[in-house]
């Protein structure tokens, strides 16, 4: 059996997220419903992460396994007639055996994108989050710098995965304007569940006034979801960049 990578990207707006479940349309079953009927077998894709429902990605990983002779640049076109428009193979080559797209993954980089202005566009609905009031853009970014580092993250999400530790590494969170969008990038090692999006609320109560700044360490430290910002919708979250050594992460960077 081959092992091939894919890069992926999709909407995740009608979509109860990556991980298949039963009767119910995820990215991840969709995937592999396309997959098997293209290589005349089940196929099984690995995801390199369990994106909610709503969540989109630019750029996504998965692997699959494989004993069809199509080779790996022949797969998204092939693929691709049988996805709905919404998700499309980009790219995809072979894999050495052990590669596994979520256990193989250094780092994953989000985008939380804000439609900050006064009249909401419809282009925008289910792709950012519609916030009409004025940002405070210094304050926020003030506070994102207190996210960078290895600590604790367990007030920054919401229960519902088991994990072995809430502790990770966040390499950067900044916040930048296009436009009238404000995109919120974090980068880290790994993700708890609702972690970006929890982020993101947090910072919107810091540009609120409702959590100074310079009290997001405090905060941290306490581990209390309950002190920190909401958990924003998921339209405005985004899967930009992931990172991997070798001939994979040079795919996904192309």
């Amino acid at each position: 059996m081959k092992n091939i990578a894919m890069k992926i990207m999709y909407d995740g707006s009608r979509y109860h997220g990556w991980q298949v479940q039963k009767d119910l349309p995820t990215v991840g079953g969709t995937l592999e419903a396309a997959l098997s009927r293209l290589l005349g077998h089940p196929v099984k894709a690995h995801g390199c992460g369990r994106t909610d429902a709503g969540v989109h990605a630019e750029r996504y990983c998965a692997n699959i396994h494989t004993s069809s002779p199509i080779p790996p640049d022949r797969l998204p076109f092939a693929a691709n007639s049988f996805l709905p428009p919404d998700i499309a193979i980009q790219d995809a080559i072979y894999a050495r055996d052990d590669f596994e797209a979520n256990l193989s993954c250094v780092m994953k980089e989000y985008t939380y994108r804000i439609y900050n202005t006064h009249i909401r566009d419809p282009f925008y609905v289910n792709r950012a989050f519609f916030y009409p009031q004025e940002l405070d853009i210094a304050a926020m970014n003030r506070a994102a710098a207190h996210f960078v580092g290895t600590r604790d993250f367990a007030a920054v999400r919401s229960v519902g995965t088991e994990t072995k530790t809430t502790v990770r590494t966040v390499h950067w969170c900044e916040i930048a304007e296009n436009g009238p969008l404000v995109e919120l990038r974090i980068c880290a090692n790994g993700f708890l569940y609702n972690m970006a999006r929890a982020i993101a609320g947090t910072l919107i109560y810091v540009s609120e006034g409702k959590i100074h700044p310079d009290d997001l360490p405090r905060l941290l430290e306490t581990k209390d979801r309950r002190l920190t910002g909401p958990t924003v919708p998921p339209g405005g979250l985004y899967l930009t960049r992931i990172w991997y050594d070798g001939d994979v992460g040079k795919m996904m960077e192309s």
